[in-house]
Protein backbone atom coordinates (compact mmCIF):
# COMPACT_ATOMS: atom_id res chain seq x y z
CA UNK A 1 0.00 0.00 0.00
CA UNK A 2 2.62 2.62 0.99
CA UNK A 3 4.74 1.47 -2.04
CA UNK A 4 1.17 2.31 -4.39
CA UNK A 5 0.98 5.21 -2.62
CA UNK A 6 4.30 6.64 -3.21
CA UNK A 7 3.74 6.05 -6.99
CA UNK A 8 0.32 7.88 -7.02
CA UNK A 9 1.89 10.62 -4.90
CA UNK A 10 4.90 10.82 -7.40
CA UNK A 11 2.59 10.28 -10.62
CA UNK A 12 0.42 13.70 -8.95
CA UNK A 13 3.83 15.30 -8.58
CA UNK A 14 4.74 15.23 -11.85
CA UNK A 15 1.05 15.83 -13.28
CA UNK A 16 1.03 18.81 -11.25
CA UNK A 17 4.35 19.92 -13.01
CA UNK A 18 3.45 18.82 -16.10
CA UNK A 19 -0.03 20.87 -15.62
CA UNK A 20 1.80 24.04 -14.81
CA UNK A 21 4.63 23.76 -17.58
CA UNK A 22 1.74 23.26 -20.69
CA UNK A 23 -0.43 26.58 -18.54
CA UNK A 24 2.75 28.55 -19.57
CA UNK A 25 2.43 30.38 -22.90
CA UNK A 26 5.51 31.20 -25.29
CA UNK A 27 5.80 34.69 -26.52
CA UNK A 28 7.90 34.61 -29.63
CA UNK A 29 9.23 38.43 -29.93
CA UNK A 30 11.27 38.84 -33.27
CA UNK A 31 12.81 42.67 -34.65
CA UNK A 32 15.70 43.32 -37.47
CA UNK A 33 18.06 44.41 -34.56
CA UNK A 34 20.83 43.22 -32.51
CA UNK A 35 20.09 42.70 -29.23
CA UNK A 36 22.68 45.44 -27.58
CA UNK A 37 20.45 47.61 -30.02
CA UNK A 38 17.11 49.65 -28.81
CA UNK A 39 14.48 47.47 -30.16
CA UNK A 40 17.03 44.92 -28.04
CA UNK A 41 16.81 47.45 -25.12
CA UNK A 42 12.67 47.39 -25.25
CA UNK A 43 12.45 43.82 -26.12
CA UNK A 44 14.67 42.66 -22.79
CA UNK A 45 13.00 45.52 -20.75
CA UNK A 46 9.61 44.39 -21.80
CA UNK A 47 10.18 40.63 -21.23
CA UNK A 48 11.27 41.56 -17.63
CA UNK A 49 7.90 43.36 -16.41
CA UNK A 50 6.04 40.61 -18.18
CA UNK A 51 7.60 38.50 -16.03
CA UNK A 52 7.66 40.14 -13.23
CA UNK A 53 4.08 41.19 -13.61
CA UNK A 54 2.42 37.24 -14.28
CA UNK A 55 4.91 34.96 -12.74
CA UNK A 56 4.75 31.67 -14.54
CA UNK A 57 2.59 32.86 -17.28
CA UNK A 58 4.37 33.15 -19.62
CA UNK A 59 8.35 32.03 -21.48
CA UNK A 60 9.89 34.19 -23.77
CA UNK A 61 11.63 33.52 -27.10
CA UNK A 62 13.46 36.20 -28.50
CA UNK A 63 14.53 36.14 -32.32
CA UNK A 64 17.13 39.62 -33.10
CA UNK A 65 18.71 40.34 -36.50
CA UNK A 66 15.54 39.52 -38.53
CA UNK A 67 15.35 36.25 -36.85
CA UNK A 68 11.86 36.03 -38.47
CA UNK A 69 12.48 37.29 -41.34
CA UNK A 70 11.85 40.85 -42.68
CA UNK A 71 9.55 43.07 -40.53
CA UNK A 72 6.52 42.62 -43.21
CA UNK A 73 6.62 38.80 -42.99
CA UNK A 74 7.35 39.48 -39.23
CA UNK A 75 3.58 41.63 -39.12
CA UNK A 76 1.98 38.86 -41.10
CA UNK A 77 3.15 35.87 -38.64
CA UNK A 78 1.05 38.63 -36.03
CA UNK A 79 -1.61 38.52 -37.88
CA UNK A 80 -2.20 34.66 -38.31
CA UNK A 81 -0.84 33.50 -35.01
CA UNK A 82 2.06 32.24 -35.82
CA UNK A 83 4.19 35.20 -33.85
CA UNK A 84 3.25 36.91 -30.82
CA UNK A 85 5.12 40.01 -30.40
CA UNK A 86 7.20 42.25 -32.52
CA UNK A 87 9.12 46.16 -32.44
CA UNK A 88 8.95 47.36 -35.71
CA UNK A 89 9.82 50.45 -37.55
CA UNK A 90 7.31 52.48 -39.63
CA UNK A 91 8.46 51.49 -42.68
CA UNK A 92 5.82 48.92 -43.39
CA UNK A 93 3.33 49.77 -40.42
CA UNK A 94 1.28 52.07 -43.75
CA UNK A 95 0.61 49.20 -45.23
CA UNK A 96 -1.55 47.68 -42.62
CA UNK A 97 -2.73 50.73 -41.29
CA UNK A 98 -2.48 53.64 -44.11
CA UNK A 99 -2.38 56.54 -41.67
CA UNK A 100 0.38 55.84 -39.95
CA UNK A 101 2.28 57.44 -42.86
CA UNK A 102 1.61 60.58 -41.42
CA UNK A 103 3.97 60.53 -39.07
CA UNK A 104 7.01 60.05 -41.82
CA UNK A 105 6.25 63.17 -42.97
CA UNK A 106 9.71 65.03 -43.65
CA UNK A 107 10.04 68.50 -41.69
CA UNK A 108 6.94 67.68 -39.39
CA UNK A 109 8.16 67.56 -35.89
CA UNK A 110 10.45 70.46 -34.39
CA UNK A 111 12.05 68.04 -31.97
CA UNK A 112 12.09 64.86 -30.15
CA UNK A 113 9.46 66.11 -27.47
CA UNK A 114 6.98 67.30 -29.84
CA UNK A 115 7.05 64.21 -31.25
CA UNK A 116 6.84 62.11 -28.37
CA UNK A 117 3.87 64.64 -27.12
CA UNK A 118 1.90 63.92 -30.81
CA UNK A 119 2.65 60.37 -30.43
CA UNK A 120 1.13 59.46 -26.87
CA UNK A 121 -1.62 62.39 -27.55
CA UNK A 122 -4.93 61.83 -28.99
CA UNK A 123 -3.76 61.64 -32.59
CA UNK A 124 -0.90 58.75 -32.05
CA UNK A 125 -3.33 56.73 -29.56
CA UNK A 126 -6.40 56.80 -31.90
CA UNK A 127 -3.51 55.36 -34.58
CA UNK A 128 -3.10 52.94 -32.52
CA UNK A 129 -6.32 51.80 -32.05
CA UNK A 130 -6.61 51.41 -35.51
CA UNK A 131 -4.13 48.00 -35.41
CA UNK A 132 -7.17 46.16 -34.00
CA UNK A 133 -9.06 45.91 -37.29
CA UNK A 134 -6.31 44.34 -38.91
CA UNK A 135 -5.52 41.41 -37.05
CA UNK A 136 -3.07 43.36 -34.71
CA UNK A 137 -3.24 45.13 -31.30
CA UNK A 138 -0.98 48.05 -30.82
CA UNK A 139 0.53 48.57 -27.60
CA UNK A 140 2.75 51.69 -28.08
CA UNK A 141 4.70 54.17 -29.63
CA UNK A 142 8.05 53.29 -29.62
CA UNK A 143 11.10 55.22 -30.94
CA UNK A 144 13.99 55.26 -33.27
CA UNK A 145 14.73 59.15 -33.75
CA UNK A 146 15.00 61.63 -36.39
CA UNK A 147 16.37 59.78 -39.73
CA UNK A 148 19.58 60.71 -41.71
CA UNK A 149 21.76 60.29 -44.44
CA UNK A 150 24.81 58.17 -44.86
CA UNK A 151 26.46 57.39 -48.41
CA UNK A 152 29.50 56.23 -50.15
CA UNK A 153 29.36 58.98 -52.90
CA UNK A 154 29.45 62.60 -51.99
CA UNK A 155 29.02 64.90 -48.39
CA UNK A 156 25.71 65.99 -48.72
CA UNK A 157 24.84 69.96 -48.46
CA UNK A 158 21.42 70.49 -50.84
CA UNK A 159 19.36 68.85 -53.24
CA UNK A 160 21.97 68.90 -56.14
CA UNK A 161 24.19 66.43 -54.32
CA UNK A 162 21.35 63.61 -53.66
CA UNK A 163 20.40 63.76 -57.60
CA UNK A 164 20.35 60.52 -58.40
CA UNK A 165 21.72 58.64 -55.47
CA UNK A 166 20.74 55.33 -55.20
CA UNK A 167 19.63 55.26 -51.53
CA UNK A 168 18.20 52.27 -49.97
CA UNK A 169 14.44 53.65 -48.15
CA UNK A 170 11.91 51.37 -46.09
CA UNK A 171 8.89 50.24 -48.10
CA UNK A 172 7.24 53.51 -47.24
CA UNK A 173 5.30 55.33 -49.83
CA UNK A 174 5.87 58.93 -48.15
CA UNK A 175 9.69 58.22 -48.11
CA UNK A 176 9.63 57.25 -51.43
CA UNK A 177 7.29 60.69 -52.58
CA UNK A 178 10.07 63.23 -50.94
CA UNK A 179 13.26 61.22 -52.15
CA UNK A 180 11.70 61.06 -55.34
CA UNK A 181 10.94 64.71 -55.55
CA UNK A 182 14.15 65.68 -54.44
CA UNK A 183 16.02 63.73 -57.64
CA UNK A 184 17.31 60.83 -55.43
CA UNK A 185 17.13 57.23 -56.99
CA UNK A 186 15.43 55.84 -53.67
CA UNK A 187 15.33 52.21 -53.59
CA UNK A 188 12.98 50.11 -51.30
CA UNK A 189 14.62 47.23 -49.59
CA UNK A 190 13.86 44.85 -46.55
CA UNK A 191 16.68 45.19 -43.82
CA UNK A 192 18.31 42.26 -43.84
CA UNK A 193 19.80 43.07 -47.48
CA UNK A 194 20.94 46.40 -46.98
CA UNK A 195 24.36 45.97 -45.40
CA UNK A 196 25.36 43.28 -48.03
CA UNK A 197 23.86 45.42 -51.03
CA UNK A 198 25.72 48.56 -49.49
CA UNK A 199 29.48 46.49 -49.56
CA UNK A 200 28.15 45.30 -53.42
CA UNK A 201 27.58 48.73 -54.31
CA UNK A 202 24.02 48.04 -55.50
CA UNK A 203 23.24 50.94 -53.70
CA UNK A 204 25.17 53.86 -52.70
CA UNK A 205 23.85 54.75 -49.22
CA UNK A 206 20.65 54.44 -47.08
CA UNK A 207 18.96 56.64 -44.10
CA UNK A 208 18.48 55.73 -40.94
CA UNK A 209 18.60 57.25 -37.27
CA UNK A 210 21.40 57.49 -35.58
CA UNK A 211 20.39 54.94 -33.21
CA UNK A 212 20.43 52.31 -36.04
CA UNK A 213 23.68 53.56 -37.31
CA UNK A 214 25.72 53.28 -34.33
CA UNK A 215 24.43 49.80 -33.27
CA UNK A 216 24.42 48.50 -36.76
CA UNK A 217 28.21 49.81 -37.39
CA UNK A 218 26.86 50.87 -41.00
CA UNK A 219 30.12 53.20 -40.65
CA UNK A 220 32.26 49.85 -41.69
CA UNK A 221 30.33 50.42 -45.20
CA UNK A 222 29.27 54.29 -45.21
CA UNK A 223 31.63 56.84 -45.74
CA UNK A 224 29.52 59.90 -45.63
CA UNK A 225 27.25 60.63 -42.85
CA UNK A 226 24.83 63.43 -43.19
CA UNK A 227 23.25 64.77 -40.05
CA UNK A 228 19.67 65.60 -41.66
CA UNK A 229 17.42 65.20 -39.02
CA UNK A 230 14.76 65.13 -42.56
CA UNK A 231 12.20 62.44 -40.86
CA UNK A 232 11.21 61.39 -37.35
CA UNK A 233 11.14 58.06 -36.94
CA UNK A 234 8.59 56.21 -34.87
CA UNK A 235 8.66 52.14 -33.93
CA UNK A 236 5.47 50.11 -32.71
CA UNK A 237 5.52 47.62 -30.33
CA UNK A 238 2.43 45.45 -31.83
CA UNK A 239 1.05 41.81 -30.41
CA UNK A 240 -1.10 39.59 -32.45
CA UNK A 241 -4.94 40.37 -31.91
CA UNK A 242 -5.40 36.53 -31.04
CA UNK A 243 -3.09 36.07 -28.80
CA UNK A 244 -4.47 39.74 -27.23
CA UNK A 245 -7.70 37.95 -27.22
CA UNK A 246 -6.97 35.02 -25.46
CA UNK A 247 -5.28 36.87 -22.59
CA UNK A 248 -7.28 37.50 -19.34
CA UNK A 249 -7.77 41.58 -18.19
CA UNK A 250 -5.08 40.94 -15.57
CA UNK A 251 -2.72 39.41 -18.40
CA UNK A 252 -3.52 42.74 -20.61
CA UNK A 253 -3.27 45.25 -18.06
CA UNK A 254 0.54 43.46 -17.30
CA UNK A 255 1.40 43.72 -21.25
CA UNK A 256 0.58 47.30 -21.08
CA UNK A 257 2.66 47.93 -18.05
CA UNK A 258 5.28 46.25 -19.54
CA UNK A 259 5.36 48.26 -23.07
CA UNK A 260 5.00 51.39 -21.19
CA UNK A 261 8.04 50.46 -19.55
CA UNK A 262 9.67 49.28 -22.58
CA UNK A 263 9.34 52.39 -24.57
CA UNK A 264 10.57 54.18 -22.08
CA UNK A 265 13.99 52.16 -21.87
CA UNK A 266 13.80 52.64 -25.83
CA UNK A 267 13.70 56.70 -26.09
CA UNK A 268 16.14 56.62 -23.19
CA UNK A 269 18.61 54.62 -25.18
CA UNK A 270 17.79 57.04 -28.17
CA UNK A 271 18.37 60.40 -25.86
CA UNK A 272 21.65 58.86 -25.40
CA UNK A 273 22.65 58.28 -28.75
CA UNK A 274 21.26 61.37 -30.03
CA UNK A 275 24.20 62.84 -27.57
CA UNK A 276 26.99 60.46 -27.92
CA UNK A 277 26.33 58.86 -31.21
CA UNK A 278 28.05 61.33 -33.55
CA UNK A 279 31.26 61.22 -31.64
CA UNK A 280 31.28 57.73 -31.71
CA UNK A 281 31.18 57.49 -35.77
CA UNK A 282 33.60 60.38 -36.08
CA UNK A 283 35.65 57.87 -33.68
CA UNK A 284 35.25 55.04 -36.13
CA UNK A 285 35.95 57.14 -39.16
CA UNK A 286 33.02 58.30 -40.87
CA UNK A 287 33.06 61.85 -42.73
CA UNK A 288 30.06 63.88 -40.83
CA UNK A 289 28.54 67.14 -42.18
CA UNK A 290 25.64 68.41 -40.45
CA UNK A 291 22.72 70.87 -42.56
CA UNK A 292 22.01 74.20 -41.72
CA UNK A 293 18.62 75.79 -41.20
CA UNK A 294 19.16 77.57 -44.36
CA UNK A 295 20.00 73.95 -46.00
CA UNK A 296 17.33 72.18 -44.85
CA UNK A 297 14.76 74.78 -46.19
CA UNK A 298 16.01 74.11 -49.08
CA UNK A 299 15.00 70.83 -49.01
CA UNK A 300 11.95 71.57 -48.13
CA UNK A 301 11.65 73.49 -50.78
CA UNK A 302 12.33 70.68 -53.72
CA UNK A 303 9.53 67.82 -52.26
CA UNK A 304 6.15 71.16 -51.96
CA UNK A 305 5.10 68.60 -54.64
CA UNK A 306 5.60 65.53 -52.43
CA UNK A 307 3.78 67.97 -49.85
CA UNK A 308 0.23 68.18 -51.99
CA UNK A 309 0.13 64.72 -52.02
CA UNK A 310 0.39 64.43 -48.42
CA UNK A 311 -2.40 66.87 -47.77
CA UNK A 312 -4.36 64.46 -50.04
CA UNK A 313 -3.43 61.39 -48.57
CA UNK A 314 -3.86 62.37 -44.46
CA UNK A 315 -5.59 65.59 -44.81
CA UNK A 316 -4.20 68.90 -44.24
CA UNK A 317 -6.42 69.06 -40.86
CA UNK A 318 -4.42 66.16 -39.59
CA UNK A 319 -0.76 67.40 -40.68
CA UNK A 320 -1.63 70.89 -39.30
CA UNK A 321 -2.73 69.68 -35.79
CA UNK A 322 0.28 67.50 -35.37
CA UNK A 323 2.69 70.98 -36.91
CA UNK A 324 0.25 72.98 -34.21
CA UNK A 325 0.80 70.59 -31.53
CA UNK A 326 2.54 71.97 -27.98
Amino acid sequence: MTSIFRKLTTAGAIAMLAGSAAAQTEIKIGYALAPDSHYGVAAEKFEEVVLAETGDDFTFRHFPSSGLGGEREVIEGLQIGTVEATIVSSGTLANFVPETGVFDIPFLFRDLGHARRVLDGPIGQDILAKFDDVGLHALAWGEQGFRHITNNRNQIQGPADVQGLKLRTMENPVHLAAFEAMGAAPTPMAWPEVVSSLQQGVIDGQENPLSVIVSVKLNEVQEYLTLSGHVYSPAMLLVSKPFWEGLNDDQKASLEKAATEAVTAMRAYVDNVETSGVETLKERGMKVGELSAEQKAEFQAAIQTAYEGYYETYGKELVDAIVATE
